[in-house]
């Protein structure tokens, strides 16, 4: 696991996380970063410096995870098709079943909801995040993968169709689709552009979020995956898993900067950047 400072672009920590990590949330509230490793299932939670506070067994299928209040988190299970939500203490709060194979998810305080990508089933689950209650099953593009709230909507990758399904989360309706480049796999949004990782194509789409249309596509580097907002808001972090790298793209300019080198083969699924609170 790697703690890198965006201002400076310096790597303060390397921690050891057996088992492949993939799937990260950072939580600036309870100064925290979650990993799960996406071989076994186990969760880890690390400090600010990199430390490795507690670990959890979750079961092989843990995958998808996101922040939820008062230091709890929500996570996916790929193989039990459920989405968990635990409260600070990694109690089990409530468990619902999801589509297939669920592998992203997002909530949303203003709404006060949770999302899953259900991959294999070909839709969203819309829950309610205080008890869990099903809102809504929404058609997506095909295999969902990443999914996030912004401006109201939900937004979802859908990585064999080659497109972003955006939807009305409360009313539980599509209301547009935006094409992307090859495998989209992750996406964020910055100074009022959305931004999506194509990971067969070595690009980021960037589109407008008011009008739903594709405004550029950013040759980035090889097998982009992971991405984020900068805490600032003027633009997007984009890991690269086979570059071994990661860069910034400025969301006015859409300039790219500061390409940070990784350790090899480095992923980054969910929220994995953030402000540090004092």
């Amino acid at each position: 696991m790697s703690v890198i400072d965006l201002q400076s672009g310096e790597t303060l920590a390397l921690t050891p996380v057996a088992g492949g990590p993939a799937p990260v949330a950072y939580d600036p509230q309870a100064g925290r970063a979650y990993v799960i490793s996406a071989k076994d299932g186990r969760l880890s939670a690390l400090d600010g410096t990199g430390k490795i506070l507690w670990v959890r067994d979750l079961g092989e299928g843990a995958f998808g995870l996101a922040a939820a209040p008062h230091g709890g988190l929500f996570v996916t299970d790929w193989y039990g098709a459920h989405l968990t939500r635990l409260d600070g203490d990694q109690n089990v709060l409530w468990r619902v079943e999801t589509g297939r194979a669920p592998a992203g998810v997002a909530f949303s305080d203003d709404a006060g909801l949770v999302a899953t990508a259900d991959r294999d089933a070909d839709q969203v689950s819309i829950f309610a995040a205080d008890t869990g209650h099903l809102r809504h099953k929404v058609a997506t593009g095909s295999h969902p993968y990443a999914v996030l709230f912004h401006d109201g909507k939900l937004w979802t990758t859908n990585v064999q169709s080659d497109d972003v399904t955006v939807i009305d989360p409360v009313a539980g309706e599509t209301i547009g689709r935006i094409e992307t480049g090859s495998h989209p796999y992750g996406i964020a949004f910055a100074g009022g552009r959305g931004f999506v990782t194509n990971q067969y194509a070595g690009t980021v789409t960037v589109f407008e979020v008011d009008g739903l249309k594709p405004l550029a596509t950013l040759e980035t580097g090889d097998y982009p995956e992971g991405i984020a907002a900068l805490p600032d808001g003027t633009g997007v972090a984009v890991v690269h898993w086979e570059s071994n790298n990661l860069i910034f793209i400025d969301a006015a300019s859409l300039e790219m900067s500061e390409e940070i080198p990784l350790p090899d083969g480095p992923r980054a699924f969910g929220s994995f950047t953030g402000r540090r609170v004092p």
